[in-house]
């Protein structure tokens, strides 16, 4: 992923706060000898850790054909991306030129986690783990907690795998155009707001967050 100096984070709460908000994205594990990546779309659990970049937990079922890849080589990414929007050429067209030469371009948040894999398989350990990420996910409660060899949800541990993801570095960029001109940022921003497509309020609003950042590339 190319990051340009004004795309680049200004600091890391800018994305531990942002990934914080998302749990949704795409694991890549590398393939085999003379085979593509795997690539897994899943729900996930990030836990920040002071000091550290801090840890992943996901599950996935048991017959997944990743595994032999992932035990080969434990190395993996996480590719989160939203707050995606495109951008129309004559909104970005520089002051004083034709709206037609405009570029067009595309908006996005995205945050790339390198990570060590390791793969649980002790039940009682899938079970602390599966507790710990249903509780992000339902943190109101209203189902009933995994325990080995108690109903109802036991029984399925065996076809269970949990993964925990130590992450080792991050690569994070948003792509909201802060190095134009002011009165491009405007146009571009105006353009989002009366347009109120899904996801244009999201990309505006980091738009804007970003301009008003004091340390922020321009």
């Amino acid at each position: 992923m190319l990051i340009h100096p004004w795309d680049s984070v200004h600091d890391d709460d800018e994305w531990r706060g942002w990934l914080t908000g998302h749990d949704f994205g795409q694991l890549a594990v590398n393939g085999l000898p003379g085979e593509p990546p795997w690539v897994q779309p899943m729900h996930f659990r990030y836990d920040s850790q002071p000091g550290r970049y801090g840890q992943v937990i996901a599950h996935l079922a048991r017959p997944n054909p990743m595994w032999a890849a992932l035990e080969g080589n434990p190395t993996v990414l996480l590719s989160v991306v939203d707050d995606y929007v495109f951008v129309p050429g004559p909104w970005a067209a520089p002051e004083g030129a034709p709206a037609e030469h405009g570029t067009p371009t595309s908006f996005y948040a995205a945050v790339q986690l390198r990570c060590t894999a390791w793969v649980v398989d002790d039940p009682a350990e899938k079970a602390e783990l599966l507790n710990r990420q249903v509780a992000h996910f339902q943190p109101e409660g209203g189902t009933a907690p995994v325990a080995v060899g108690e109903a109802p949800f036991g029984r399925l541990l065996s076809g269970l795998r949990v993964l925990r993801l130590d992450v080792t570095d991050v690569r994070a960029k948003f792509k909201y155009a802060n190095h134009k001109p002011e009165a491009v940022q405007n146009r571009i921003a105006d353009g989002l707001a009366r347009r109120a497509a899904p996801g244009d309020a999201a990309a505006r609003t980091h738009q804007l967050r970003r301009r008003a950042r004091p340390d922020a590339t321009t």
